[in-house]
């Protein structure tokens, strides 16, 4: 293996894959990155829509690969529903369910009840990025679902990232991939998905900062909606 790019050694030659094929670069993402890494990669999965695909993409490649989800306590029982689905159809998977250091009584006797509706920024910070630091430390490289089509601050994103927040290499296998693509591969592949995606709900966060969108509205308009919050803070920096 050559030298490990990481976050220290990020002027190092960094790989160029090609998008002409039908996963647009992404099992050639991913099959260097999981040669690259190893064990140590993980994949940060929110199981949206993207999960779906990247799940089905690593599973070819490293069946028993480590994914974690930020379980904040306040999820849909629809999203608890496609995790156990994907149990079910990827057995060897790893699935690591990362809970805050606070539970949501303890979150509302130390900053008052119903956090996310007076603060959100902070709700992020303590039920997300907290755990998501921790995950990380120690590791070179994480996986994330990101596409450039999400969003004007997702438009320069690359293959792979140097990534300020968690100083580490983020690996983001769909950039180039449509809203279109993504639901192609799901129903081309018999994916499971979250059925509130049929409900209007293109991005699913915590209930009570998630709805469903109106027709021609931005895919990501029901995350803290009415508000200029448009990132939990995972994938901004510090």
């Amino acid at each position: 293996m050559d030298v490990q790019l990481t976050y220290e050694t990020w002027e190092k030659e960094k790989p160029v894959f090609s998008i002409d094929n039908e996963s647009k670069g992404a099992v050639n993402a991913l099959e260097w990155a999981y040669s690259h890494y190893g064990d140590e990669l993980v994949y940060a999965c929110s199981f949206g829509a993207e999960s779906m695909v990247l799940i089905d993409l690593i599973a070819l490649i490293r069946s028993d690969a480590r994914l974690i989800f930020l379980d904040t306590g306040l999820h849909f029982r629809e999203t608890d529903q496609v995790i156990a689905a994907v149990q079910q159809r990827y057995p060897n998977m790893n699935i690591d369910r990362l809970r805050p250091d606070l539970s949501l009584e303890e979150q509302a006797e130390a900053f008052g009840d119903k956090l996310w509706e007076r603060d959100p920024d902070r709700c992020c910070h303590l039920r997300k990025i907290v755990p998501l630091e921790r995950a990380l430390t120690g590791r070179s490289a994480w996986i994330s679902g990101l596409r450039r089509a999400q969003s004007p601050t997702r438009q320069n994103m690359q293959f792979i990232n140097r990534d300020e927040r968690f100083r580490s290499i983020k690996i983001c296998p769909l950039i180039h991939w449509s809203w279109k693509d993504v639901w192609d591969y799901i129903h081309k592949h018999d994916l499971p998905y979250n059925s509130l995606h049929d409900q209007g709900y293109p991005s699913i966060g915590c209930v009570p900062c998630t709805r469903p969108v109106a027709e021609g509205e931005d895919l990501r308009a029901g995350r803290w909606s009415g508000r200029s919050k448009t990132e939990c803070g995972l994938h901004t920096t510090r």
